[in-house]
């Protein structure tokens, strides 16, 4: 009876596994694990009740889990962020928001007063050059 073996080189084919069978050292695709509240308080409650030397080392073993996930999901459960956080840019809140829409504006209405403090004075060089006499707020007053 022959059976073929997977590639050359590897566990599997040192074993002697046969080829229809999936290698366990590549997976196909990698994929990111993710672990659930439930699964986490489960574990986090089996590593506390652990008394034993070892018995924590053994769980994270038998979980496929490192003591770093321990200490985050430790540290989660304390801050009450155990459910996890959204992935990707937090988004503006109404305050930043507004003070960006403040700023803009800010913006906008110094250039309009820029321009208009230039119209002004063009026209009282014109009105200079002209001979027009000028009259300012203080005379239309009294």
């Amino acid at each position: 009876m022959a059976i073929t073996l997977t590639r050359p080189g590897s566990r599997a084919h040192a074993e002697g596994m046969p080829e229809n069978r999936p290698d366990p050292e590549v997976p196909a695709k990698a994929q990111r694990r993710r672990h659930g509240v439930e699964y986490k308080l489960q574990i986090l409650e089996e590593a506390d009740r652990a008394t034993e030397p070892g018995e924590v080392a053994a769980l994270l073993r038998r979980e496929g889990l490192y003591s770093s996930h321990l200490a985050a999901w430790r540290k989660q459960r304390r801050d009450g962020t155990l459910a996890g956080q959204a992935r990707g840019r937090k988004g503006k809140d109404q305050r930043d928001r507004r003070i960006e829409e403040l700023e803009k504006e800010n913006i906008r209405l110094a250039k309009k007063l820029d321009q208009a403090e230039t119209i002004i004075s063009v026209q009282k060089k014109l009105s200079r050059l002209l001979g027009i006499e000028q009259t300012t707020d203080e005379d239309t007053e009294s």
